[in-house]
C-alpha cells in the first residue's frame, strides 16, 4: 500500500513539473487590452436593430368562471422595433392553457395576435403565464391570464374520507 502511494505521488509530481512552457509567456505583450474591451462592447448599426413586442395589455382577468368552462382571450401586440418580429415559440405554465399565434414574421409597425385558451381547471384564484420566445432583445416575453374558478356543484373541498355517523 505504501509503495503504491509513493508511486502515485511521484506520478503526480512528474505531471505538474513536466510542462516547461509558461502560458503567460505565450501572450503577446504588445496587445492593447483596452482596445479589445472597447471592440467587444461596441455595437454596430445592425446589432442595434431589434423588434420590440409591444402588447396592448400583458395581463387579462377572466373574472369568475365555473370550473371546466373554456375561455379564451386575444392578446394584440405591435412590433414597435426596427426589424421584423418572429415568434418562435409560446409555452404556458401548465397544460390547461394553450397559446396559438401566426407563424409569419411581423414587419416593423405591423400588428400580431396571440390567442390564449384556458380550460377552466383548478379552483379559486388561478393565474397562468405564457412565455413567448421571439427574436426580441430579451428573447423572452411574458403575458398572463387569471381567473377565479368556482368549483362544480358536488365537488366538496376537504378530505374524500367521510366519518361513519352510526359508528359502525
Amino acid at each position: 500500500m505504501r509503495k503504491s502511494a509513493l508511486i502515485l505521488a511521484a506520478f503526480v509530481a512528474f505531471s505538474f513539473t513536466s510542462c516547461k512552457e509558461n502560458a503567460a509567456d505565450k501572450v503577446d505583450g504588445t496587445t492593447d487590452v483596452s482596445a479589445n474591451a472597447g471592440a467587444a462592447t461596441s455595437t454596430s448599426g445592425d446589432e442595434a436593430k431589434f423588434p420590440v413586442m409591444q402588447f396592448e395589455a400583458v395581463e387579462h382577468d377572466f373574472g369568475t368562471i365555473d370550473q371546466g368552462t373554456n375561455v379564451e382571450h386575444l392578446f394584440k401586440f405591435t412590433n414597435t422595433g426596427n426589424a421584423p418580429l418572429v415568434v418562435v415559440d409560446a409555452k404556458s405554465s401548465c397544460g390547461c392553457t394553450v397559446p396559438t399565434w401566426s407563424r409569419e414574421s411581423i414587419p416593423p409597425g405591423g400588428e400580431g395576435e396571440m390567442l390564449v385558451k384556458f380550460n377552466g381547471s383548478g379552483q379559486n384564484q388561478v393565474s397562468k403565464t405564457v412565455t413567448i420566445t421571439a427574436n426580441t432583445r430579451n428573447g423572452k416575453e411574458t403575458i398572463k391570464i387569471k381567473a377565479f374558478v368556482t368549483p362544480k356543484a358536488g365537488a366538496a373541498g376537504g378530505s374524500p374520507i367521510q366519518a361513519n355517523p352510526s359508528g359502525k
